[in-house]
């Protein structure tokens, strides 16, 4: 069922560009605002369950739905009960919709595609506003090479895999959270650049949190990208990462899975090396990779292994 909820959620999300500003949630923002005010009064001993906290509120309701979809079959042995439940039409359909709001906040794909129309066509303005979407901090030169490499591959992390990865493991309790972690993230991340007082601890925790649900989804990402790209190089620059690399917990996964695909694209790179050049061929590497992701995921469900 979760490889049939994949599949249709990932197509949805190609299809609906007309309402994928809905995926943005803006009306997380004040909740999320009121659980930042909580943190700054409480003892720092406390941030990280406070945080556990925030997050686990707004995740709630789609574990209630879940628990009610399957409730009338909790009388069943479990392999029967899965098998019953898991494959009923209100629960795929809730799965279907909870991953389609869990992917994103935007599109990746069409990002990418609106930067590279922006730079060809001279729209600085334009350019440099996608870029910083994508990048999450502002850019004035918008064919900043490295940058776009980069924030591609993070953002896929952020955007994409860690919702698949969480859904396979927890179903659509788990993508929610996910996504979840992720808006809370971005909007601590916006209230500490407008102001730091107080919010360096917050920050730090937010963000530790989130890098504990990304650590498992980077890597396996990473190990994507070496199967679509450039094994060697892409293996030689994690070897090297691993061993080289002092950053904290939660910026170590960006970096490592920047750096590892920016290596993974050796070769890989058509036209003059551009910004236009190296987004498009970032972003071919991430498809490349969620498609052999959809492969495994599809192999696990013939021989059992996943539902």
């Amino acid at each position: 069922m979760k490889l049939i909820a994949l599949i249709l959620g990932l197509v949805l999300e190609r299809l609906a560009t007309e309402v994928l500003h809905l995926r943005e949630l803006r009306w997380f923002d004040g909740y999320f605002d009121l659980g930042i005010a909580r943190l700054k009064e409480s003892p720092a001993w406390l941030l990280y369950a406070g945080v556990i906290v925030i997050l686990f509120i707004p995740v709630l309701p789609v574990l209630w739905v879940s628990v009610y979809l399957a409730a009338p079959y909790a009388s069943l042995e479990w392999p029967e009960f899965m098998s019953v439940v898991l494959w009923t039409l209100p629960y795929l359909l809730f799965a279907v919709l909870i991953l389609f709001f869990s992917l994103g906040p935007r599109d990746l794909g069409s990002e990418v595609d609106e930067y590279c129309e922006a730079v060809d066509a001279g729209d600085q303005a334009r350019s440099e506003r996608v870029l910083t979407e994508i990048c999450e901090v502002e850019h004035s030169d918008t064919n900043e090479i490295e940058a776009i490499e980069e924030a591609v591959f993070v953002q896929a992390t952020n955007r994409i895999f860690g919702v698949v990865f969480w859904f396979i493991a927890l179903g659509p309790v788990g993508a929610w959270l996910f996504r979840t972690s992720d808006l809370l993230r971005r909007r601590v991340a916006y209230s500490s650049g407008r102001s730091m007082a107080g919010m360096e601890a917050i920050l730090a925790a937010v963000e530790n949190v989130h890098g504990v649900l990304v650590w498992i989804p980077a890597r396996l990402a990473i190990i994507g990208y070496a199967l679509s790209g450039s094994f060697d190089d892409a293996w030689n620059r994690w070897r090297s990462y691993e061993l080289k690399s002092d950053l904290p917990f939660h910026r170590s996964n960006d970096e490592v899975v920047a750096c590892v695909g920016k290596a993974a694209m050796t070769g890989l790179l058509e036209g003059p090396p551009n910004s236009i050049a190296a987004a498009q061929s970032a972003m071919r590497l991430v498809k490349r990779t969620l498609f052999i992701w959809v492969t495994v995921i599809g192999l696990m469900t013939i021989f059992g292994w996943a539902v």
